[in-house]
Protein backbone atom coordinates (compact mmCIF):
# COMPACT_ATOMS: atom_id res chain seq x y z
CA UNK A 1 0.00 0.00 0.00
CA UNK A 2 2.13 2.82 -1.41
CA UNK A 3 1.51 6.40 -2.28
CA UNK A 4 -0.63 7.01 0.98
CA UNK A 5 -2.04 10.51 1.24
CA UNK A 6 -1.52 12.02 4.53
CA UNK A 7 -4.68 14.15 4.50
CA UNK A 8 -7.60 14.36 2.69
CA UNK A 9 -10.69 16.74 2.40
CA UNK A 10 -13.90 17.74 0.81
CA UNK A 11 -16.36 20.30 0.47
CA UNK A 12 -20.18 20.17 -1.25
CA UNK A 13 -20.53 22.08 -4.32
CA UNK A 14 -24.24 23.27 -2.75
CA UNK A 15 -23.94 27.17 -2.65
CA UNK A 16 -21.86 30.12 -1.79
CA UNK A 17 -19.11 29.63 0.80
CA UNK A 18 -19.57 31.51 4.10
CA UNK A 19 -17.09 32.95 6.88
CA UNK A 20 -18.47 29.33 8.76
CA UNK A 21 -17.09 27.61 5.94
CA UNK A 22 -13.84 29.35 5.68
CA UNK A 23 -13.26 28.82 9.31
CA UNK A 24 -14.19 25.70 9.95
CA UNK A 25 -13.47 23.72 6.78
CA UNK A 26 -11.18 25.68 4.20
CA UNK A 27 -8.82 27.43 6.41
CA UNK A 28 -7.19 24.61 8.28
CA UNK A 29 -7.10 23.08 4.40
CA UNK A 30 -5.15 25.59 3.05
CA UNK A 31 -2.67 25.97 6.28
CA UNK A 32 -2.22 22.14 5.68
CA UNK A 33 -2.00 22.43 2.22
CA UNK A 34 1.40 24.83 2.63
CA UNK A 35 3.21 22.26 4.62
CA UNK A 36 6.47 20.37 3.54
CA UNK A 37 6.51 16.81 2.73
CA UNK A 38 3.06 16.14 3.55
CA UNK A 39 1.06 15.01 0.29
CA UNK A 40 -2.16 16.47 0.50
CA UNK A 41 -5.59 15.84 -1.54
CA UNK A 42 -8.18 18.24 -1.64
CA UNK A 43 -11.40 18.56 -3.27
CA UNK A 44 -14.73 19.57 -4.94
CA UNK A 45 -17.41 17.32 -3.97
CA UNK A 46 -19.65 17.78 -7.14
CA UNK A 47 -20.76 14.01 -6.94
CA UNK A 48 -22.01 14.74 -3.58
CA UNK A 49 -24.05 17.63 -4.41
CA UNK A 50 -26.36 15.94 -6.66
CA UNK A 51 -27.55 13.94 -3.46
CA UNK A 52 -29.26 16.70 -2.27
CA UNK A 53 -29.41 19.54 -5.39
CA UNK A 54 -30.82 18.95 -8.59
CA UNK A 55 -30.65 22.34 -9.74
CA UNK A 56 -27.82 22.47 -12.28
CA UNK A 57 -26.91 26.23 -12.18
CA UNK A 58 -26.82 25.90 -8.29
CA UNK A 59 -24.05 23.48 -8.76
CA UNK A 60 -22.20 24.75 -11.73
CA UNK A 61 -21.99 28.06 -9.93
CA UNK A 62 -21.30 26.71 -6.73
CA UNK A 63 -17.69 24.67 -8.21
CA UNK A 64 -16.94 28.12 -9.54
CA UNK A 65 -17.17 30.07 -6.45
CA UNK A 66 -16.05 27.00 -4.20
CA UNK A 67 -12.83 26.83 -6.45
CA UNK A 68 -12.52 30.52 -6.58
CA UNK A 69 -12.93 30.73 -2.93
CA UNK A 70 -9.64 28.36 -2.51
CA UNK A 71 -7.56 29.63 -4.83
CA UNK A 72 -8.23 33.16 -3.70
CA UNK A 73 -6.97 32.42 0.28
CA UNK A 74 -3.84 30.98 -1.10
CA UNK A 75 -4.28 26.66 -1.24
CA UNK A 76 -0.83 25.64 -2.29
CA UNK A 77 -1.77 24.04 -5.61
CA UNK A 78 1.82 22.92 -5.98
CA UNK A 79 2.56 20.82 -2.50
CA UNK A 80 -1.40 19.80 -2.64
CA UNK A 81 -3.71 18.30 -4.85
CA UNK A 82 -6.44 20.31 -5.73
CA UNK A 83 -9.12 18.70 -8.07
CA UNK A 84 -13.16 17.85 -9.22
CA UNK A 85 -14.42 14.93 -7.79
CA UNK A 86 -16.46 13.95 -11.14
CA UNK A 87 -13.16 14.50 -13.22
CA UNK A 88 -11.96 11.31 -11.33
CA UNK A 89 -13.80 8.61 -13.35
CA UNK A 90 -12.09 5.55 -10.96
CA UNK A 91 -14.14 7.10 -7.65
CA UNK A 92 -17.35 6.17 -9.28
CA UNK A 93 -16.13 2.74 -10.24
CA UNK A 94 -14.59 2.70 -6.89
CA UNK A 95 -17.92 3.06 -5.30
CA UNK A 96 -19.65 0.63 -7.20
CA UNK A 97 -17.03 -2.19 -6.11
CA UNK A 98 -17.55 -0.96 -2.00
CA UNK A 99 -20.95 -1.16 -2.30
CA UNK A 100 -20.67 -4.61 -3.21
CA UNK A 101 -19.00 -5.24 -0.24
CA UNK A 102 -20.84 -3.07 1.89
CA UNK A 103 -23.54 -4.18 4.17
CA UNK A 104 -26.86 -2.93 3.71
CA UNK A 105 -27.05 -3.12 7.70
CA UNK A 106 -24.31 -0.71 8.26
CA UNK A 107 -25.93 1.76 5.75
CA UNK A 108 -29.23 1.41 7.96
CA UNK A 109 -27.33 3.50 11.37
CA UNK A 110 -26.19 6.35 9.05
CA UNK A 111 -27.40 9.40 10.73
CA UNK A 112 -28.76 11.31 7.12
CA UNK A 113 -30.81 8.13 6.58
CA UNK A 114 -32.05 7.75 9.72
CA UNK A 115 -32.94 11.35 10.26
CA UNK A 116 -34.66 11.38 7.14
CA UNK A 117 -36.50 8.09 8.45
CA UNK A 118 -37.79 9.36 11.95
CA UNK A 119 -38.78 12.78 9.88
CA UNK A 120 -41.51 10.64 8.20
CA UNK A 121 -42.34 8.94 10.91
CA UNK A 122 -42.69 11.66 12.97
CA UNK A 123 -45.08 13.14 10.73
CA UNK A 124 -47.53 10.12 9.75
CA UNK A 125 -45.79 9.05 6.62
CA UNK A 126 -46.77 5.80 5.25
CA UNK A 127 -43.60 5.34 3.50
CA UNK A 128 -40.71 5.64 6.30
CA UNK A 129 -38.35 5.48 3.15
CA UNK A 130 -40.24 8.62 1.60
CA UNK A 131 -37.61 11.13 -0.21
CA UNK A 132 -34.58 8.64 0.46
CA UNK A 133 -32.52 8.30 -2.69
CA UNK A 134 -30.32 5.54 -3.13
CA UNK A 135 -27.74 8.52 -3.18
CA UNK A 136 -28.69 9.74 0.03
CA UNK A 137 -28.60 5.67 1.65
CA UNK A 138 -25.47 4.65 0.31
CA UNK A 139 -24.10 8.34 0.67
CA UNK A 140 -21.43 7.14 2.89
CA UNK A 141 -20.14 4.57 0.42
CA UNK A 142 -19.51 7.46 -2.00
CA UNK A 143 -17.47 9.29 1.02
CA UNK A 144 -16.12 5.70 1.47
CA UNK A 145 -14.04 5.74 -1.78
CA UNK A 146 -13.06 9.42 -2.01
CA UNK A 147 -11.30 8.41 1.12
CA UNK A 148 -9.91 5.07 0.01
CA UNK A 149 -8.73 6.18 -3.46
CA UNK A 150 -6.08 7.77 -1.69
CA UNK A 151 -5.46 5.73 1.06
CA UNK A 152 -5.92 8.74 3.08
CA UNK A 153 -4.27 8.52 6.22
CA UNK A 154 -5.75 11.63 8.08
CA UNK A 155 -9.32 12.89 7.25
CA UNK A 156 -10.64 16.35 9.16
CA UNK A 157 -14.22 16.52 9.90
CA UNK A 158 -16.59 17.87 12.34
CA UNK A 159 -18.34 16.09 14.55
CA UNK A 160 -20.96 15.06 12.73
CA UNK A 161 -19.02 13.23 10.13
CA UNK A 162 -16.80 11.29 12.51
CA UNK A 163 -19.32 8.51 11.82
CA UNK A 164 -18.75 8.64 7.90
CA UNK A 165 -15.25 7.55 8.44
CA UNK A 166 -15.56 4.97 10.90
CA UNK A 167 -18.33 3.41 7.98
CA UNK A 168 -14.76 4.02 5.58
CA UNK A 169 -12.92 2.32 8.21
CA UNK A 170 -15.36 -0.90 8.27
CA UNK A 171 -16.02 -1.10 4.29
CA UNK A 172 -12.04 -1.03 4.05
CA UNK A 173 -11.85 -4.11 6.63
CA UNK A 174 -13.97 -5.60 5.05
CA UNK A 175 -12.21 -5.96 1.68
CA UNK A 176 -8.97 -6.33 3.05
CA UNK A 177 -10.03 -9.02 5.20
CA UNK A 178 -11.56 -10.30 1.34
CA UNK A 179 -9.54 -9.52 -0.64
CA UNK A 180 -5.66 -8.67 1.08
CA UNK A 181 -4.11 -5.69 2.52
CA UNK A 182 -4.89 -3.41 -0.23
CA UNK A 183 -6.70 -0.14 1.79
CA UNK A 184 -5.32 1.91 4.63
CA UNK A 185 -7.76 2.07 7.83
CA UNK A 186 -8.37 6.19 7.87
CA UNK A 187 -8.26 8.34 10.70
CA UNK A 188 -10.72 10.90 11.65
CA UNK A 189 -9.11 14.29 12.62
CA UNK A 190 -10.85 16.77 14.80
CA UNK A 191 -9.66 19.83 15.50
CA UNK A 192 -11.77 20.88 18.93
CA UNK A 193 -10.09 24.49 18.15
CA UNK A 194 -11.61 25.14 15.55
CA UNK A 195 -14.31 27.55 15.59
CA UNK A 196 -18.04 27.03 14.93
CA UNK A 197 -19.41 30.35 14.08
CA UNK A 198 -23.33 31.48 14.98
CA UNK A 199 -24.89 33.31 12.02
CA UNK A 200 -27.07 36.32 11.89
CA UNK A 201 -29.49 34.82 14.09
CA UNK A 202 -27.12 33.58 16.88
CA UNK A 203 -27.59 30.07 15.41
CA UNK A 204 -25.07 27.74 13.61
CA UNK A 205 -24.28 29.93 10.10
CA UNK A 206 -25.65 27.56 7.78
CA UNK A 207 -27.38 28.37 4.29
CA UNK A 208 -30.11 26.10 5.37
CA UNK A 209 -30.85 28.51 8.37
CA UNK A 210 -30.68 31.03 6.14
CA UNK A 211 -28.06 33.17 8.11
CA UNK A 212 -25.19 32.96 6.58
CA UNK A 213 -22.25 35.97 6.06
CA UNK A 214 -21.22 35.47 2.11
CA UNK A 215 -17.15 35.13 2.03
CA UNK A 216 -16.81 37.56 -0.66
CA UNK A 217 -19.98 39.69 -0.59
CA UNK A 218 -19.40 43.19 -1.82
CA UNK A 219 -17.77 46.09 1.30
CA UNK A 220 -21.53 47.66 1.21
CA UNK A 221 -23.25 44.17 1.89
CA UNK A 222 -20.59 43.12 4.24
CA UNK A 223 -21.19 46.09 6.47
CA UNK A 224 -24.99 45.61 6.40
CA UNK A 225 -25.37 41.86 6.86
CA UNK A 226 -22.59 42.62 10.33
CA UNK A 227 -24.98 45.30 11.21
CA UNK A 228 -27.86 42.53 10.89
CA UNK A 229 -26.34 40.43 13.39
CA UNK A 230 -28.48 39.77 16.89
CA UNK A 231 -27.88 41.16 20.07
CA UNK A 232 -29.02 41.70 23.53
CA UNK A 233 -30.49 45.31 24.97
CA UNK A 234 -27.92 46.10 27.29
CA UNK A 235 -26.99 49.82 27.02
CA UNK A 236 -23.10 50.74 25.59
CA UNK A 237 -21.84 51.60 28.98
CA UNK A 238 -23.10 48.15 30.77
CA UNK A 239 -20.50 45.47 30.83
CA UNK A 240 -21.01 42.81 28.80
CA UNK A 241 -20.09 38.95 28.58
CA UNK A 242 -17.69 38.65 25.40
CA UNK A 243 -18.32 34.85 25.85
CA UNK A 244 -21.59 34.51 25.01
CA UNK A 245 -21.45 37.35 21.92
CA UNK A 246 -21.94 36.27 18.54
CA UNK A 247 -19.86 39.28 17.57
CA UNK A 248 -17.44 38.54 19.68
CA UNK A 249 -16.48 34.66 18.72
CA UNK A 250 -16.60 35.98 14.72
CA UNK A 251 -14.09 38.60 15.27
CA UNK A 252 -12.05 36.07 17.37
CA UNK A 253 -12.01 33.59 14.68
CA UNK A 254 -10.00 36.56 12.43
CA UNK A 255 -7.80 37.97 15.20
CA UNK A 256 -4.92 37.94 16.58
CA UNK A 257 -4.76 36.95 20.43
CA UNK A 258 -3.62 40.27 21.45
CA UNK A 259 -6.16 41.74 19.80
CA UNK A 260 -8.83 39.68 21.22
CA UNK A 261 -7.61 40.31 24.92
CA UNK A 262 -8.18 44.20 23.72
CA UNK A 263 -11.70 43.68 22.32
CA UNK A 264 -12.89 41.34 26.00
CA UNK A 265 -11.65 44.05 28.21
CA UNK A 266 -13.55 46.82 26.76
CA UNK A 267 -16.43 44.25 26.72
CA UNK A 268 -16.29 43.83 30.53
CA UNK A 269 -15.84 48.11 30.51
CA UNK A 270 -19.04 48.67 28.76
CA UNK A 271 -18.84 49.09 24.84
CA UNK A 272 -21.45 49.81 22.73
CA UNK A 273 -23.25 47.15 19.99
CA UNK A 274 -22.91 49.51 17.07
CA UNK A 275 -19.21 50.51 17.69
CA UNK A 276 -18.19 46.36 18.11
CA UNK A 277 -20.26 45.93 14.83
CA UNK A 278 -18.43 48.40 13.01
CA UNK A 279 -14.77 47.71 14.43
CA UNK A 280 -15.50 43.99 13.50
CA UNK A 281 -16.82 44.61 9.88
CA UNK A 282 -13.73 46.99 9.12
CA UNK A 283 -11.34 44.26 10.60
CA UNK A 284 -12.99 41.29 8.20
CA UNK A 285 -13.01 44.46 5.52
CA UNK A 286 -9.17 44.43 5.55
CA UNK A 287 -8.32 40.89 5.90
CA UNK A 288 -10.82 40.15 2.66
CA UNK A 289 -10.17 43.03 0.68
CA UNK A 290 -7.28 41.76 -1.38
CA UNK A 291 -8.70 37.66 -1.24
CA UNK A 292 -11.75 39.39 -2.54
CA UNK A 293 -10.26 41.40 -5.74
CA UNK A 294 -8.37 37.59 -6.60
CA UNK A 295 -12.01 35.88 -6.29
CA UNK A 296 -13.70 38.38 -8.30
CA UNK A 297 -10.61 38.42 -10.76
CA UNK A 298 -10.82 34.22 -10.82
CA UNK A 299 -14.86 34.38 -11.33
CA UNK A 300 -14.47 36.43 -14.46
CA UNK A 301 -11.82 34.15 -15.52
CA UNK A 302 -13.42 30.47 -15.69
CA UNK A 303 -11.51 29.05 -17.78
CA UNK A 304 -8.31 29.53 -15.65
CA UNK A 305 -10.10 27.91 -13.00
CA UNK A 306 -10.89 24.66 -15.14
CA UNK A 307 -7.12 24.62 -16.31
CA UNK A 308 -5.84 24.42 -12.44
CA UNK A 309 -8.40 21.44 -11.53
CA UNK A 310 -7.68 19.44 -14.76
CA UNK A 311 -4.28 19.91 -14.11
CA UNK A 312 -5.20 18.59 -10.49
CA UNK A 313 -6.90 15.59 -11.53
CA UNK A 314 -3.78 14.51 -14.03
CA UNK A 315 -2.08 14.43 -11.00
CA UNK A 316 -4.41 12.55 -9.08
CA UNK A 317 -5.25 10.11 -11.71
CA UNK A 318 -1.10 9.58 -11.64
CA UNK A 319 -2.27 7.38 -8.32
CA UNK A 320 -5.78 6.80 -9.27
CA UNK A 321 -5.14 4.50 -12.75
CA UNK A 322 -2.72 1.99 -11.28
CA UNK A 323 -4.36 1.34 -7.88
CA UNK A 324 -8.13 0.65 -9.58
CA UNK A 325 -6.53 -1.59 -11.51
CA UNK A 326 -4.72 -3.09 -8.97
CA UNK A 327 -8.21 -3.27 -7.35
CA UNK A 328 -9.54 -4.93 -10.28
CA UNK A 329 -7.16 -7.80 -10.42
CA UNK A 330 -7.54 -8.05 -7.07
CA UNK A 331 -11.68 -9.10 -6.94
CA UNK A 332 -10.89 -10.98 -10.52
CA UNK A 333 -11.69 -8.08 -12.88
CA UNK A 334 -8.46 -8.15 -15.54
CA UNK A 335 -7.53 -8.64 -18.89
CA UNK A 336 -7.69 -12.53 -19.87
Amino acid sequence: MKNCADLLTGITTTGTPHLGNYVGAIRPAIEASREENKSSYYFLADYHAIIKCQDPEIIRRSVLELAATWLAMGIDTQRSVFYRQTDIPEIPELTWILNCMTAKGLMNRAHAYKATVADNEEHGRKDPDKDVSMGLFSYPVLMAADILMFNAKKVPVGKDQIQHIEMARDIAGRFNHAYGEHFVLPEAIVDEDTAVLAGLDGRKMSKSYNNTIPLFVPEKKLRKLIMKIKTNSLAPEEPKDPETCTLFATYRAFATPAEVKDLAARYREGIGWGTVKQELFEHLNTLLKEPRQRYNELLEAPGDIDIILKKGAERAREHTVPFLENIRKAIGIQRL
